[in-house]
Formats: C-alpha cells, sequence, structure tokens
C-alpha cells in the first residue's frame, strides 16, 4: 500500500498492511532544526534545515530522509516565496523565510520587531523557541473597540513573511499530490480558543470566558468571520490536492482540560462547530484536530463536531492512558499520535526502552485500525539521533498489522 492508502484506511478505522507513519506531516508531529540536523548527519542525508514554523523552529523533513525512514506523510504548509540563510539559536545552520529578519538585541537576544519598532517576539541568548510577547487586544475593554481591528484577524496565523500567493501554493500543491504517494496533510491555521488568547493574552481571553462573554464572544465571532474567505480560497484552489486538513486549538493542560466541559460547551465549542462544519463543507475531506493535553473529557464533544484524528494524543497527561482512550473512542475517533512519550521516554530513556514504548502505544492503539502512529508532539533538540532512529524503526518492524 502507499503511505496515503495506510493513512486514509486508517481514518476509515481498517486495518491497511502495517500502521501509518507520520513524522513532520504536521508543525506538531516534526523536529525542532537541531535534532533534524543531527539525524541527517548521522544518517549522511545532506539537507539544510528549512524552518517554516519559526516561533517552534520546527523543519521540512527531506523526501530522501521521508524514503529512508519510511515516513507516510508530508505536510502542504503555508510557506515563503524565497528562503534565506540563518542560524538556531545554538548556530546550527537553517533557512528561515526571507522576510524573517531577526536582530541582536545588546543582551545577545534574538529579537523581531514589527514596523513600528516595537519587539514582538524574542529569543534568549542559545534558546530554542522565538516567544511572543505583543497581544495586540490585551486593553481593549468593550466588544465595540473591535471596529477597525478586522485586518488582525485576518492575519491571525498568516505572518506576512509566508508571502508564496496562493497561485503558487496550489501549483505546489497540485504537483505534491501527483507526484508522491504520501498523504498530504494541510494546515488551514485556524485557532479559535488559541487565537483568542494570542490576540488578548492568555489571561484576559480566559477570564472574558468566564466574566466577559460578549467580548469572547464578538472575538470568536469576528475569527469566524475573517477565516471564511481563507477557507473559501483554500478549498477552491488547495483542498482539490490534499488529503487531510489539519487545524489547532490546544484545549488541555498537563491535568486536565484547560475549560472544564460545560464551560467549552457553553462557549468555545459552538465556534468550533460553526468552523468544523464549513471547513467539511467547502473541502469534503477528513479533519484532524492538534490539542495537546488531558482532553479526554472533552473527546465526545469533538466527535460530536466532526473531528476525524486528533493529534498528539499527550500520553502522559491525565487520563491520557492510551488503552482506556482505545476501548472507549476506538470506534468514533482516530489517534494520530500517542506512539512515543516525549515528555518522559524519548529524550531521556535508552534506545531499548524507547522501543518497548512504542510497541506498548502500538499494542493499545493500532488494533481495528484508527491510529497513525507519531511521536507526542515535536522531537526537541536534545532527543538523541539513537533514540529517534530506535522509535521509527521499531514502529515500522512492529506495526505489521
Amino acid at each position: 500500500m502507499t503511505g496515503r492508502q495506510r493513512v486514509l484506511t486508517a481514518l476509515r478505522h481498517r486495518e491497511a498492511d502495517r500502521i501509518p507513519i507520520d513524522l513532520g506531516g504536521t508543525e506538531s508531529s516534526g523536529m525542532h532544526a537541531d535534532a533534524y540536523a543531527r539525524l541527517c548527519s548521522h544518517l549522511g542525508v545532506d539537507d539544510t534545515p528549512r524552518v517554516f514554523d519559526v516561533s517552534q523552529q520546527v523543519t521540512l523533513i527531506s523526501d530522501d530522509l521521508r524514503d529512508r525512514l519510511g515516513i507516510d506523510t508530508t505536510p502542504m504548509a503555508f510557506e515563503p516565496a524565497g528562503w534565506s540563510e540563518d542560524a538556531t539559536g545554538t548556530g546550527t545552520l537553517i533557512l528561515t523565510p526571507e522576510n524573517w529578519r531577526p536582530q541582536t538585541a545588546a543582551d545577545g537576544s534574538r529579537v523581531i520587531k514589527n514596523p513600528e519598532g516595537v519587539v514582538v517576539a524574542s529569543m534568549p541568548p542559545g534558546g530554542y523557541y522565538f516567544d511572543t510577547l505583543v497581544h495586540p487586544l490585551a486593553d481593549m475593554t468593550a466588544p465595540s473597540e473591535l471596529s477597525g481591528k478586522r485586518h488582525l484577524f485576518e492575519a491571525m496565523d498568516m505572518p506576512a513573511f509566508l508571502d508564496e500567493g496562493w497561485e503558487a501554493m496550489a501549483a505546489r500543491a497540485k504537483a505534491l499530490h501527483e507526484n508522491s504517494d504520501r498523504c498530504v496533510v494541510a494546515n488551514l491555521c485556524v485557532h479559535i480558543l488559541a487565537a483568542g488568547e494570542a490576540l488578548r493574552g492568555f489571561e484576559n481571553f480566559m477570564m472574558d470566558l468566564v466574566a466577559d462573554r460578549a467580548m469572547a464572544f464578538a472575538i470568536m465571532e469576528a475569527l469566524l468571520e475573517a477565516y471564511a474567505p481563507r477557507i473559501d480560497r483554500f478549498a477552491g484552489m488547495v483542498s482539490p490536492h490534499v488529503d487531510v486538513i489539519l487545524v489547532n486549538d490546544d484545549l488541555g493542560g498537563q491535568g486536565g482540560p484547560l475549560l472544564g466541559p460545560e464551560l467549552y460547551r457553553d462557549t468555545v465549542k459552538k465556534f468550533h462547530a460553526r468552523l468544523f462544519e464549513y471547513i467539511k463543507q467547502q473541502t469534503g475531506k477528513p479533519l484532524l484536530l492538534h490539542s495537546c493535553g488531558s482532553v479526554r473529557a472533552l473527546i465526545p464533544d469533538l466527535i460530536e463536531i466532526g473531528v476525524d484524528a486528533i493529534n498528539p494524543v499527550q500520553v502522559s497527561a491525565a487520563e491520557m492512558d492510551t488503552a482506556e482512550l482505545k476501548r472507549d473512542f476506538g470506534p468514533d475517533i482516530t489517534f494520530w499520535g500517542g506512539g512515543c512519550d516525549t515528555q518522559r521516554i524519548l529524550g531521556s530513556a535508552t534506545p531499548a526502552k524507547v522501543a518497548d514504548e512504542v510497541r506498548r502505544r502500538i499494542d493499545d492503539l493500532a488494533p481495528g485500525g484508527g491510529f497513525v502512529f507519531t511521536q507526542v508532539h515535536n522531537i526537541q533538540p536534545d532527543v538523541p539521533v539513537e533514540n529517534v532512529i530506535a522509535m521509527l524503526e521499531t514502529a515500522a518492524e512492529y506495526g505489521a498489522y
């Protein structure tokens, strides 16, 4: 079977010839550029990391490496029109969008400034990630103040440095789908909860959801209105050439959902339902939701509003036991992740223990289909190359049906 066939078979809750394996099909199932560079060096693959997610420093993965590792997915991400040389915080040579132009501050940190000269993102000296520092609606006191702010919603997760253009993106998607037999996963870059947090600040928006729902609902309504033209254009130009649509919204923390089920149902769920329904109506494709943390309590709601698969299945979070998740929700949702615990195993255990972890998760999640193997979130800079290889080799060898 092809990679595309394996993933689509898993999404239909059927067993393929083996479990499909994802590495880098999304910006939350890939590798930090430092880890990727070491893996390429170890395997003799000549590829300079192309960092398309500059905040997380996540790189695209070369077709050569995908072939070597038996990867069944490939991403269709928003990309820049051109790339330029840069370096990670630890000095690894990378390519980044040519209009992403960090400056070095007096303290050695790398900063991004907006046209007014305000620092909007920063990476500390020797750091691994850029942190967002500015929340443009943080001081808003009434929904009426949203007038004239539509540009903020239209630009959400679509920064100016991702300037490839729709026609070029559509052509790239068409070529990717026609020239590869891997499953093409396209990120629409649409958030609801996370976008509200980014615009208002985490604490402000969480308070809005409890104490000022007029404010919260106005922001979420504005997001839906701004996303609709993007979805329409994507559906008409790009989605015919992709297999799975990715959406993102972190709903869980380490100990439980960020919003209790009742609060979620009374607030964010209503907007998720409208967003997801519109995407599926316009594209006709399966919907993959990325949400970190403990989300077990919300899975019935996610199934109800059209989520076909969930990632990353954070097995180290509360109530995220893979055997129990499969038992209770296996017929109704595909688990796209949970294949190896990155929080407690992948970065610190021996290769043998990594292999044991992979076999355990496959035993829990693979029977009957409905499982796409990938580690829990991105492979971080400190993960030993040997552990990455042990994980992927075990998944390929033990994952045969």
